[in-house]
């Protein structure tokens, strides 16, 4: 594991480590405030991994046609701070210091519209699908970054899209390891 970090790798809310592949679907906090993480999960189709469509769904161009099950995609605006692949690799979408447009109806300890708040991470795959080693290593690099960046992110404040919006969001499922990821966190 890494070492704790002592600098930021943030210029203007843009990780410095991260492809940039910009999305038009966000606007500005209604306070500056990043006081929260939320986790989620994605795959387009559903449980297939290294495809283009998640790109072209937060840059607001996805062939609705490519897929039957990309139907319900048309014309919908939606986006993520950032995506970790399979592999690891890591893109970001929105500046952090913007709002994204990911958590949707939220509420966090009484709070509502969590995106006016949050930064999300998107990891590639489905409830029920292991997510891979290069994929919690990135994730627990990628959150203490942010944890330096944006210090109100503490431990209690990182949740699934699960918890923010229950009954009717379950990312990042079953198949994601908390108890890995958050010991992983405190041990490196």
């Amino acid at each position: 594991m890494t070492s704790k970090l002592t600098s930021t790798v943030f210029n203007q809310g843009w990780h410095c480590n991260a492809l940039q592949c910009l999305s038009p679907h966000f606007n500005q906090r209604p306070q500056a405030e990043v006081s929260l993480l939320v986790i989620h999960n994605i795959s387009l189709p559903a449980g297939c991994f290294g495809l283009p469509y998640i790109d072209d769904l937060f840059k607001g161009c996805i062939d609705v046609s490519a897929d039957p099950s990309f139907k319900d995609l048309q014309g919908l605006t939606v986006s993520a701070h950032f995506l970790i692949r399979r592999d690891g690799s890591l893109t970001q979408y929105v500046s952090c210091d913007d709002r994204a447009w990911h958590a949707g109806v939220s509420n966090f300890h009484g709070r509502e519209n969590c995106n006016d708040f949050a930064i999300g991470i998107e990891l590639e795959g489905t409830d029920d699908v292991a997510y891979t080693d290069k994929q919690y290593q990135q994730l627990v690099s990628l959150t203490q970054q942010i944890q330096l960046q944006y210090p109100m992110i503490s431990l209690d404040r990182i949740v699934g899209h699960c918890d923010i919006a229950p009954g009717r969001k379950t990312d990042p499922g079953d198949s994601f390891d908390w108890q890995r990821y958050r010991q992983d966190l405190t041990n490196s």
